[in-house]
């Protein structure tokens, strides 16, 4: 499921970057939908909850990761790396550090 997730991810931020959206509306705009497609996959899927009370929590830990992506999307610019590498790049370390905070502070009462 995170590959899936991941893909999604990425193909909604290259769309945007390649629509010539700035990085950080395209990481934004990629983080609502990445929550919405997410949230039902990751919770169902990966561990077991339908737990419609735990949103709040799961949209804080993609707060958190966009805030990083941004972070690291700046660093890459300042190094005129392209955003598609940058986001290809930094997806899958921040990829497992969702799926970490998820289980340790969203869905901690169900393993994976």
């Amino acid at each position: 499921m995170g590959i899936i997730n991941t893909l999604f991810a990425y193909g909604v931020f290259a769309f945007f970057i390649f629509i010539n959206l700035h990085y950080t509306l395209a990481s934004l705009l990629q983080l609502i939908l990445g929550v919405l497609f997410n949230f039902k996959t990751t919770g169902k899927v990966v561990f077991n909850n339908n737990d419609h009370k735990l949103i709040g929590r799961f949209f804080a830990v993609y707060i958190l990761i966009y805030g990083l992506y941004l972070a690291g999307l700046k660093i890459f610019n300042i190094f005129e790396i392209s955003n598609y590498i940058a986001g290809a790049i930094l997806l899958p370390p921040l990829s497992l550090l969702t799926f970490l905070l998820q289980k340790e502070f969203v869905f901690k009462n169900k393993t994976a």
